[in-house]
């Protein structure tokens, strides 16, 4: 269940060492806890294949090779921290509304995706907190709302 619940998060950071399998058909059954919606997302079929069918261990580095996390590094923790730190710099609302963005419209049409595009830009726009991060991008410290 550890890779299923690592391919739920955003970003995933590991070390190269970091070994990592679809266990399961040693067992006798097939991944679930939503590896078929996960995997897919990450992963060419033929891989997603092949690494649930044999159960293979592959390391941190192979893992980033084909799309299975998001970064190798040999402190995932300060990485990933970086990054959080980062994002917090940024509108809440905008990062929220960017996630939402990709995970609706990953698998959608051109048309879908534009239209949620312009859905969610319109709900932005208005907002404090977007003339907030427009206010910083020019120097000004003015706090987001929550």
């Amino acid at each position: 269940a550890g890779l299923q619940l690592a391919l739920g998060a955003d970003f995933r950071y590991a070390t190269p060492d970091c070994k990592f399998s679809i266990m399961e058909t040693k067992w006798g059954l097939i991944p679930d806890m939503s590896i078929s919606i996960t995997l897919r997302e990450l992963v060419r079929i033929d891989v997603a294949k092949e690494l649930t069918m044999t159960g293979r261990i592959i390391s941190g580095e192979e893992a980033g090779q084909i799309g299975l996390v998001t970064k190798i590094s040999d402190d995932p923790l300060q990485e990933a921290t970086m990054l959080a730190k980062e994002l917090s710099k940024r509108s809440p609302d905008a990062i929220a509304c960017a996630k939402e963005l990709y995970q609706s419209t990953w698998l959608a049409s051109e048309k879908e995706c534009l239209e949620e595009e312009t859905r969610l830009q319109r709900k932005l726009l208005p907002s404090w907190n977007q003339m907030a991060a427009s206010g910083r991008a020019f120097g000004w410290e003015v706090p987001y709302m929550k």
